[in-house]
């Protein structure tokens, strides 16, 4: 598993993506507003991806870590999201704090990929410093 669609590279999301790319994964991205992106994607060269379903497609697993249920909700199932695009077998990692029937929602959409509900515990501290607590 080398490549890697992120989604929501926010406060956190920014951190964990950095230390996907500092341990050797092919990160691609997508946030909603680019421009707030700019700077990571120039320190990191991260790949900018346009939508979700661009980030999604031909990876190994997509992560996403956005506000709030309705971000998780649009990014799997609106217009270009995750579930329209992901290849079979692509994990899917949601790692926002959000509802586990939403979690639920996705699982069943998606019975062709490997859904895990991971939210994460220790702030962007943590996630600068690599020590978050993955609760899957």
């Amino acid at each position: 598993m080398k490549k890697i669609g992120f989604i929501g590279i926010g406060i956190m999301g920014r951190s964990m993506a950095r230390n996907l790319m500092k341990a050797g994964y092919e990160v691609a991205v997508y946030s909603r507003t680019r421009s707030k992106a700019e700077d990571f994607l120039s320190e990191t060269g991260a790949e900018w991806c346009p939508t979700a379903a661009a980030c999604a497609r031909g990876r190994d697993a997509v992560i996403t870590m956005v506000g709030y249920p309705r971000d998780v909700e649009q990014v799997y199932f609106g217009q270009d999201g995750i579930l329209s695009s992901a290849d079979p077998g692509t994990y899917l990692i949601d790692m926002t704090t959000t509802d586990p029937r939403l979690s639920v929602r996705i699982a069943e959409a998606g019975p062709q990929f490997h859904v895990l509900d991971a939210p994460v515990s220790g702030g962007d501290t943590g996630a600068r410093a690599g020590t978050l607590s993955i609760m899957v």
